[in-house]
């Protein structure tokens, strides 16, 4: 193959996406920015603008292409029909305000994306405020984490216009170059294997020291219908960022903290009394990725959280747990549930193991963002709402996203087995407001 038909393909960990997308709503990810009208003349431009800007990122314009038995893993193509009007598109904020964009995130996360296109889309919504308009952009999570979602969105904030509309053929790739090609990365990999079974076994370290055999039994694990609702807090970035610092912890610590201590709270609620939580921490082995390096680069950990007790006491604890989590490879217990995911999925017992796990409570995923403030077509961001995604019997999970001095948390959640999410939004403000306050351990 010449350079130019070197195959690209998806990898092992985004294979994990594509396993995972069995439940009853997509794995869909994504962010709701907040744009200011001031000088604005229009929704249409901002379309214009966006459309021209795709070709700063190729993998906005590729399809997933399956290819025949024995030729690997699925790859990314050129789509020959694209046309940025089946992925973008405006509508008006049906009842003004915040809480009406929410609904709006929460049915496209819940909406399948179409396998014919690429995998993403975006609304512009208008009217959200006299001053405010919001540009929904959702894309399925094998496109790439959330880590590469960010590097998206700067990149479109940043491109000149640079596509003029001209759309280049799919690679023509035989059957027989595809089985080479894939024969050549099962050779690498062996290769590989030395590295491989090492990280394995720092992955198996990971899971065994930092989690617990089984989470406790409660109603944040129930199978999952396929709506969404959502719930979002905003707290000053380098106030809470002190106050960790103050008590030897980090920004991710004092949230795990807080967000155990708001679950016990609702849980209590239910007539559950629990005394820990068991949270899915997902850790990315990148701190900073380009539009042609996406995918997903990243691992999960499953955290033993206390939630009862002197708060400091808790604080300290976790910030203990994780600066141990934090010696060893990053992603490394992706090198163990990569697998076993594969080989679940292709026994067809995947959806019936995420749909009975009993491994964790929830998934908390923290981000760090831009610290400057982003403009879109001269259109200035003040605002980004992290979209994440819970799956199997996970009821209810939290996506952190720090932008331009804001920390903004969202929750998601199946609004029939989480119907109290605003109580623990509300719960998890006080829980953080708490910790923000308190002193040293």
């Amino acid at each position: 193959m010449t350079p130019r038909q070197l195959v690209d393909r998806v990898s092992a960990e985004d294979m994990m996406s594509l396993d995972a997308d069995i439940g009853s709503a997509p794995m869909q990810v994504g962010a709701i920015l907040m744009l200011s009208e001031e000088g604005g003349e229009g929704p249409a431009p901002l379309l214009d603008a966006l459309a021209r800007r795709l070709g700063a990122v190729p993998r906005l314009r590729q399809r997933l292409v399956s290819v025949p038995f024995g030729c690997g893993r699925p790859i990314w193509a050129e789509d020959a029909g694209f046309d940025p009007a089946q992925h973008l598109g405006v509508i008006a904020c049906p009842a003004g305000g915040e809480e009406a964009v929410l609904n709006i995130a929460a049915e496209m996360l819940a909406t399948p994306l179409s396998h014919d296109r690429p995998l993403w889309s975006a609304k512009l919504i208008t009217g959200v405020s006299q001053d405010l308009s919001a540009l929904v952009v959702v894309f399925h999570h094998v496109l790439t984490d959330g880590i590469g979602g960010l590097a998206v969105l700067e990149a479109l904030a940043a491109a000149e216009d640079g596509w003029d509309g001209r759309r280049e053929p799919e690679i023509p790739y035989s059957a027989l170059q595809l089985a080479v090609d894939a024969a050549r990365s099962r050779f690498n990999a062996l290769a590989r294997l030395p590295a491989a079974l090492r990280t394995a076994a720092a992955g198996a370290s990971e899971l065994r020291e930092t989690g617990k055999p089984r989470a406790a039994r409660t109603s944040l694990n129930r199978p999952t219908g396929p709506q969404r609702t959502l719930a979002v807090l905003r707290c000053d970035v380098e106030a809470v960022r002190t106050a960790a610092h103050v008590q030897g912890a980090t920004i991710n610590d004092l949230i795990l903290t807080a967000v155990a201590t708001a679950l016990h709270r609702v849980l209590l609620a239910r007539g559950e009394y629990v005394e820990e939580f068991v949270i899915s921490v997902l850790f990315s082995a990148r701190r900073h990725t380009t539009v042609t390096y996406l995918g997903n680069r990243s691992g999960i950990i499953p955290v033993t959280v206390p939630a009862v007790g002197p708060t400091n006491r808790r604080l300290a604890k976790v910030a203990a747990t994780m600066m141990s989590v934090k010696q060893r490879p990053p992603g490394a217990s992706t090198a163990i549930i990569g697998p076993v995911s594969r080989i679940a999925a292709h026994l067809g017992a995947y959806r019936f193991v995420i749909d009975h796990q009993h491994l964790v409570h929830t998934f908390v995923t923290n981000l760090r963002g831009p610290e400057r403030a982003l403009e879109i077509a001269g259109r200035p961001v003040s605002g980004i709402i992290p979209l994440g995604a819970i799956s199997g019997n996970v009821t209810v999970a939290f996506a952190v996203l720090s932008y331009a001095g804001t920390l903004t948390i969202t929750a998601i959640a199946d609004p029939e087995t989480c119907p109290d999410l605003t109580r623990l939004r509300d719960e998890l403000s006080s829980a953080l407001e708490a910790l923000t306050e308190a002193g040293p351990a």
